[in-house]
């Protein structure tokens, strides 16, 4: 796009380019941040608040453990598959300025997803929250994990309120499956012992892998995304500078109900709000929409991130309408589309603007924001973030004028490494020269703002999820009572789509709710169908392919 459009879309003060290497890694930016921030509250959960200087005194503790006594080296991989609790950040700076990759993991994931991640991505180690022990069980011994680490839902809350924590989740609630993992790590006891080893930094740079973020491909296998230090640098400080003149350091708290394994909240809260000295105010469950709540009305929040979803939820709960939002600046909508309705409801409720955005992991995600001196919501993702260029093209790869719909293509210094271990699914998204091919469809208007006509030719997007037909069709099929399947997204008013299935049966006797049984047993709840059609035949192409546009 022009320069001139994008100077015009700029509000005053945002800066068109930021400096992708003003830290060599994020490792660099924790130290500092840390210290200067040390007295600051970085993380608060459950009424516990954890400082900027506790968390970095903890980190190194966990650093320190890794390094000396699991033998853990720069470039190894540690999962982390914990919801919102301090563990989390505890554990993600501990890996990361021991050089270690990261690899966020969906708590919720089935036995056969988790499987495939840890050994995809080479995992040696994994911090898993101990509600979901007994999935790794079932897979461990066909993965590379070396080490377990085990940590319970009030392990950092302190001593009576943890116990309490525990006791419920444990015993009144029985949310904790019965598991054997010998030879485990408890989280906990690993931050007691790592206080008494030195930690030894490490020498990490830019171009160094930070994270492998998981993402489905239309091949329905997920993949690896590698975003390097770099990368991750770069969208901070692009996420930041759309926001330059709103932040106030060390004065800013940001409502953190989406998870901080996807790759929105991590960058756009986790990371970006370190650098300012904010506060995350961690939900560890937003379904629970009267406790999200309860928990909102304790605090003065001054910038919320969430998905249309989550919006709609609070908007329809009890007591929210009734909250002091005097604080709120700005709530960030991504992941999904955010409906006009559900905006404009918000802005009325909160009296402050919604601002959307549209991402993708492979971009660390964050690829264009909405201004956020705009006056109301205009259904647009709206302008490039600085350092940033798009182009749309036709199916030739030509670029097309304002306001003609095609294929979106990104190229700045978010733009990942690759795809790991996976050359040739990187070749067909990443051009030689930094182009990356969305697959998503979108135009631009004569202001520079960019507007999203459809997504991805087959995704299916569930509150913010990417769904991948073919990872549900391979697992319906392997019923012995299915010949074929294919899956579609349907519109859901609750959670933007819900998955579809047209299924061909082998076996009469096949109904809808075994085939509902069968996907819950090896899919992530938002990946199970919610609705399954039998037919005697799918429609096809010429070369057999299943034609789901059609069903559709």
């Amino acid at each position: 796009m022009e320069r001139i459009w994008l100077e015009k879309s700029y509000p005053p003060g945002v800066p068109h380019d930021i400096d992708a290497d003003k830290y060599a890694s994020l490792a660099e930016l924790f130290f500092k941040y840390s210290e200067q921030y040390a007295d600051k509250p970085a993380y608060i959960n459950m009424d516990v608040t954890m400082t900027y200087g506790q968390l970095r005194d903890r980190a190194k503790s966990f650093a320190s453990y890794l390094q000396h006594q699991l033998g853990m080296k720069k470039g190894d991989k540690l999962a982390i598959m914990v919801p919102n609790t301090l563990q989390y950040p505890i554990a993600l700076f501990g890996g990361m300025i021991a050089g270690i990759t990261i690899v966020n993991v969906n708590p919720l994931y089935t036995a056969r997803e988790l499987k495939h991640q840890l050994s995809d991505a080479d995992v040696t180690a994994i911090v898993i929250i101990e509600n979901f022990a007994h999935t790794l069980q079932q897979v461990i011994a066909d993965t590379p994990v070396k080490h377990v680490i085990l940590t319970s839902l009030g392990d950092r809350l302190g001593l009576l309120k943890g116990l309490a924590v525990n006791l419920v989740v444990r015993h009144l609630k029985k949310m904790v499956p019965a598991y054997k993992l010998p030879g485990a790590i408890w989280f906990n006891d690993i931050l007691r012992k790592g206080q008494s080893a030195t930690f030894e930094p490490v020498d990490i740079n830019g171009g160094d892998l930070a994270f492998l973020q998981y993402t489905g491909g239309t091949t329905g296998v997920s993949k690896g995304a590698m975003l390097t230090h770099r990368n991750m640098v770069a969208n901070l400080e692009q996420a930041k500078g759309m926001l330059t003149t709103l932040l106030v350091p060390g004065e800013e708290m940001i409502v953190t109900a989406l998870p901080l394994y996807h790759i929105f909240a991590l960058t756009a809260n986790c990371l970006t709000f370190f650098t300012v000295g904010g506060c995350n105010l961690l939900i560890t469950n937003p379904r629970d929409m009267q406790g999200f709540v309860k928990e909102l009305s304790k605090y003065r929040f001054t910038v919320m991130t969430g998905v249309n979803t989550l919006y709609n939820g609070l908007l329809q709960t009890k007591g929210f309408k009734d909250l002091d939002f005097s604080g709120l600046k700005v709530s960030l909508g991504g992941g999904m589309a955010v409906q006009r309705a559900v905006a404009e409801q918000w802005q009325q409720v909160t009296k402050t603007r919604m601002l959307e955005g549209y991402g993708l992991t492979e971009c660390a995600p964050m690829v264009t924001i909405s201004p956020y001196n705009l006056q109301a919501y205009d259904g647009t993702v709206g302008v490039p973030a600085p350092s940033t260029q798009m182009r749309i093209v036709d199916e030739q790869g030509r670029d097309l004028g304002m306001n003609e719909p095609g294929e979106i293509l990104v190229k700045g210094p978010q733009v990942m490494k690759g795809y790991y271990q996976r050359a040739e699914a990187t070749a067909e998204v990443l051009s030689d020269d930094g182009w990356l091919s969305t697959g998503d469809i979108g135009l631009m208007d004569e202001r520079g703002f960019f507007s999203i006509v459809d997504r991805k030719k087959d995704m299916i997007i569930v509150s913010g999820f990417n769904v991948y037909p073919n990872e549900i069709e391979d697992v319906v099929v392997t019923h012995p009572g299915i010949s074929e399947c294919a899956a579609v997204g349907i519109p859901h008013e609750v959670s933007g789509e819900i998955v579809k299935v047209f299924v061909t049966k082998s076996d009469n006797k096949v109904t809808e709710k075994d085939v509902i049984n069968h996907c819950k047993a090896n899919l992530t709840g938002y990946k199970v169908p919610k609705v399954v059609e039998f037919r005697d035949d799918l429609p096809k192409s010429n070369v057999g392919k299943i034609l789901r546009r059609q069903l559709r």
